[in-house]
C-alpha cells in the first residue's frame, strides 16, 4: 500500500490500465486523459519503427513528452504497456443492430478488417503475439485485456439476434458460452489469418461468403 502523501502528491494504488472515463478514482491528483492517450499512441508507434526488443519505456516517455515517473506510475511494465496499447484499439469495434444478423456480421468484420489493415496494428499485434509465444504470463494478459472484452460483440450480436427472433433462446449457460466462444474464435481467426498471413484483401464479396459459411450452422441450429 503506497504512504500517505502531501496534498498536492498523487496518492492510492495505480492500476496496469487507464481508467475508464466517469469511474471513481482514489483520492489525490486526477490522471490525465490526454497523457494516457499520448501514452499508448507512442507505444504503438515505437513498436512499429523498433520492433519488440528495441522498445524500451524511454523511448516511449520520450516520444509522448512525458517524464519516465509518470509511465511507470501508469505502467509497472513493458508488458502491461504493450497490452493495453493494443487493447484500445480494439475498444473502437463496436456491434451495430442493422436488423440483422448477417448485416451485423458483414459490419464486424469490415471494421475488424479495416482496424487490422492499419500499419501499426499489423505490427502492433505480430510483435505481441510472437513475444507471447515465449511468455506464458503475457499470453495470459492478452487473453484477457484483448481478448476475451472482444468477445461482447458476439453476445451482443447474438441477443440482438434472438431478440429479432433469428436465433433460438438459451437454454444452457455452458453452451452458450462455447458457442460464443467458437463464434469468435471463427470471426477473428479467419480475418487475421487472411490480413495477417496470407495478406489478401477482405472484399464485400468475401465478407458475404465467409457470412454465408458462418450462418448456415447458426440458422439451422
Amino acid at each position: 500500500m503506497p504512504a500517505a502523501q502531501p496534498p498536492a502528491s498523487p496518492q492510492g494504488t495505480h492500476q496496469d490500465c487507464p481508467a475508464p472515463a466517469g469511474t471513481a478514482r482514489a483520492k489525490g491528483r486526477p490522471r490525465s486523459a490526454a497523457a494516457d492517450r499520448a501514452i499508448l499512441d507512442a507505444t504503438r508507434e515505437t513498436l512499429a519503427e523498433l520492433g519488440w526488443g528495441g522498445l524500451t519505456m524511454g523511448h516511449v516517455a520520450s516520444r509522448a513528452g512525458v517524464a519516465k515517473t509518470t509511465l511507470y506510475r501508469r505502467w509497472p511494465s513493458k508488458n502491461e504497456l504493450v497490452v493495453d496499447a493494443v487493447a484500445t484499439l480494439f475498444d473502437e469495434l463496436v456491434m451495430p443492430d442493422l436488423g440483422s444478423l448477417r448485416a451485423d456480421i458483414e459490419a464486424v468484420v469490415a471494421q475488424f478488417a479495416d482496424l487490422l489493415a492499419r500499419p501499426e496494428t499489423q505490427a502492433a499485434l505480430l510483435a505481441l503475439f510472437a513475444e507471447g509465444t515465449r511468455d506464458r504470463q503475457l499470453r495470459r494478459r492478452i487473453r484477457e485485456a484483448i481478448v476475451d472484452p472482444q468477445k461482447r460483440l458476439v453476445r451482443q450480436g447474438r441477443a440482438a439476434a434472438q431478440a429479432r427472433g433469428e436465433l433460438g433462446a438459451d437454454t444452457d449457460d455452458t453452451s452458450a458460452r462455447e458457442e460464443v466462444d467458437i463464434i469468435f474464435d471463427t470471426i477473428a481467426g479467419t480475418v487475421e489469418h487472411r490480413v495477417l498471413v496470407s495478406g489478401e484483401p477482405i472484399t464485400p464479396e468475401w465478407t458475404r461468403r465467409f457470412t454465408d459459411l458462418l450462418l448456415g450452422p447458426m440458422l439451422a441450429g
